[in-house]
C-alpha cells in the first residue's frame, strides 16, 4: 500500500468519526431541549371533556 492510499483511508475514518461526533452532539442538544420543554409544561391535568359529566344509563 502506498502512503496516499493509507492517508486517504485514515482521512475517511476521521471524517466518519467527526460526523458521528457532530451527530451525537446534535442529538444530545435536541434531547436536552425536549426534556426542558417537557419539564416546562404545566403539571395540572386538564379535565376530560365529557367523562364524569354525562351519564348514559339505559334499562
Amino acid at each position: 500500500m502506498d502512503i496516499n492510499s493509507i492517508m486517504s483511508s485514515q482521512l475517511m475514518e476521521l471524517q466518519q468519526t467527526v460526523q458521528m461526533s457532530v451527530l451525537k452532539n446534535a442529538m444530545n442538544m435536541e434531547t436536552v431541549a425536549a426534556v426542558g420543554l417537557l419539564e416546562d409544561m404545566p403539571q395540572a391535568s386538564a379535565p376530560h371533556p365529557y367523562k364524569g359529566s354525562v351519564v348514559d344509563v339505559q334499562a
